[in-house]
């Protein structure tokens, strides 16, 4: 039967049917060709899937940086970013990495990240002399920084899934968050230095404590998130209402750059994004209910300790298999469908949920800038007004950035631990 879903579920994604679709399907003619399920059972694991208050925190998440990248906030980070770093060589450059970072602080969506930076950057790299494809290229790869930086939908929708702490994996991610902008930083300024690309004059006195200053209120609110989260004050939605609330005071009230039909826009979109994303968590929850009845956890895990019960080589393993799916399937399904069938190999190979939880998540992002259907990808790509082919071209460079990364968080544990046992206890 496993063996029958994946001819059913690759055909239909041969044929060009949506991802969502695809996995419904597959789980549907599952439960009909296994004959022992009502078919009562296909609605119900869709209703059931979406039916969890953490999941609640991942269309507040999207509103919240909906509301970011219309109200103003966005801007002000992109004009801190460039008066910190603007003036190194490839300044620009560095300036999409540092605001990358600095948003992944309080959207927790890379895609919403790649079009909120983007939109402000690629124009402006692309006026300042950078080439269109290595403005879209460097912009995809600096929003997958977004989701490991705290707060994260993937982490809330990973901790559902494996039974984590939320909070232990938001502070997990933030040093290979770190890392992972120190690599691309290091990427651009050879490229950038190679290509003769310009640097940013130098800030004027006082421009930075300006900039700070403008700035601050939208800096604040990663430190309530996390802090709210961390010391058990709130649960991850509740952080996440938080977060929308802030962005619409900060846009409304401080900024005064969000109107009443800036906001019907807003909210129509978020609506949009949220269907999107809970159709394909509803029918990956199906089809993930169905693999886990036809055991194909054990059959996994059966698989992969055949090759190596060494958890090192097991982990490195996970990686190119991660890697490769993650170039044709969607983040949030990938671990809808794998994090249940996985998680009994890692609690057998005693590898630590946390550990795993941010190397799967990275793993993951790198897949949105991979094609053929990387998420980020087609968003700088659309911005940038340049084809596929052209991105592919230049993202090589990135890609390895982030992959030396993924090694440095698959080999060193201590690089996720560190900040969760410091602050939360072992």
């Amino acid at each position: 039967m496993l063996g029958l879903m994946a001819i059913v579920f690759f055909v239909l994604l041969a044929i060009g049917a949506p991802v969502a679709v695809a996995m419904g399907l597959t789980g549907a003619i599952a439960v009909v060709l296994i004959g022992d399920i009502p078919p009562q059972v296909i609605a119900q694991r869709f209703v059931t899937g979406v039916d969890s208050f953490p999941l609640l925190a991942v269309p507040f998440f999207i509103l919240a940086g909906a509301l970011m990248n219309t109200g103003g906030t966005t801007e002000r980070l992109v004009r801190l970013a460039n008066v910190m770093v603007g003036r190194f060589t490839g300044g620009l450059g560095h300036v999409t990495i540092v605001s990358n970072m600095i948003m992944a602080g309080m959207s927790g969506s890379a895609a919403a990240d790649a079009a909120g930076t983007g939109s402000v950057l690629i124009p402006a790299m692309k006026r300042a002399g950078f080439s269109p494809s290595f403005s879209a290229a460097l912009t995809a790869a600096a929003s997958t920084i977004g989701p490991i930086i705290p707060p994260s939908i993937p982490f809330v929708v990973f901790g559902v899934l494996a039974s984590v702490s939320i909070g232990r994996l938001f502070l997990g991610g933030a040093i290979p968050g770190v890392l992972m902008g120190l690599y691309l930083m290091v990427a651009v300024y050879v490229i950038a230095k190679r290509r003769g690309y310009a640097r940013g004059a130098p800030p004027a006195k006082g421009e930075l404590r300006k900039a700070l200053w403008e700035a601050l209120p939208a800096l604040a609110l990663p430190a309530i998130i996390i802090w709210g989260i961390v010391g058990g004050v709130v649960t991850p939605t509740e952080a996440a209402v938080i977060a929308v609330l802030y962005a619409l005071f900060l846009g409304t009230i401080v900024y005064r750059e969000l109107t009443w039909t800036n906001l019907q826009a807003i909210f129509g979109e978020a609506a949009l994004t949220t269907a999107s994303v809970m159709f394909i968590v509803a029918a990956a929850a199906l089809l993930a209910w169905v693999l886990t009845r036809q055991q194909a956890g054990p059959a996994l895990v059966s698989f992969v300790l055949s090759i190596s019960r060494d958890p090192y080589i097991v982990l490195l393993v996970l990686n190119v298999i991660l890697l490769i799916l993650g170039c044709f399937l969607e983040t949030l399904s990938l671990m809808i469908l794998l994090v249940p069938v996985l998680m009994p190999l890692i609690k057998a190979l005693g590898i630590d949920p946390v550990h795993f939880g941010v190397m799967f998540t990275l793993n993951l992002m790198i897949g949105l800038i991979t094609p053929p259907v990387g998420m980020s990808m087609f968003i700088a790509c659309r911005i940038a007004n340049i084809q596929i082919t052209e991105f592919a071209r230049e993202i090589g460079p990135f890609v390895l950035a982030l992959v030396a990364v993924l090694l440095v968080v698959t080999y060193f544990p201590s690089v996720v631990l560190f900040l969760p046992n410091l602050l939360m206890g072992n």
